[in-house]
């Protein structure tokens, strides 16, 4: 039964490693089509439910000293560069995080209640995003 078991998982395992290298990773939700995205009446809502309990500017220990509670500071970034490229949402860091792309513990946000962004909000994200994160 063991050895059935630890066949079973190395295959699974196996498979699993091939639909990555073959590029079937996670993808991300489609860009919005909504035109005249802008931070303050399409995006800070969303961060204010999803994100601001970590990243407001007004708390000392924030998580990566990204503050996403102004547009300043959402163009920024954190500690570690820039997670906003205006016109090109692919290759924002913000938005691989928060769709579940990459590096799992970089996936936002985080903590035991928290509840994962829509597509729909995702996309309005990357909307924002390629319309130049105005």
């Amino acid at each position: 039964m063991t050895k059935f078991i630890t066949v079973t998982l190395a295959a699974t395992f196996g498979l699993a490693v091939a639909a990555y290298a073959d590029g079937a990773a996670p993808t991300l939700p489609p860009a919005s089509t909504k035109t005249g995205v802008t931070y303050a009446t399409d995006i800070k809502p969303i961060f204010d439910v999803a994100c601001l309990k970590c990243h407001d500017s007004k708390k000392p220990k924030q998580a990566a000293k990204l503050s996403l509670d102004t547009l300043e500071g959402a163009l920024k970034g954190s500690k570690d560069g820039k997670v906003i490229i205006p016109g090109n949402s692919t290759k924002s860091d913000l938005v691989l995080s928060v769709a579940h792309v990459g590096d799992p513990d970089t996936f936002m946000p985080k903590g035991k209640k928290a509840v994962p962004l829509t597509p729909e909000q995702i996309g309005l994200i990357r909307a924002w995003i390629d319309q130049g994160a105005k």
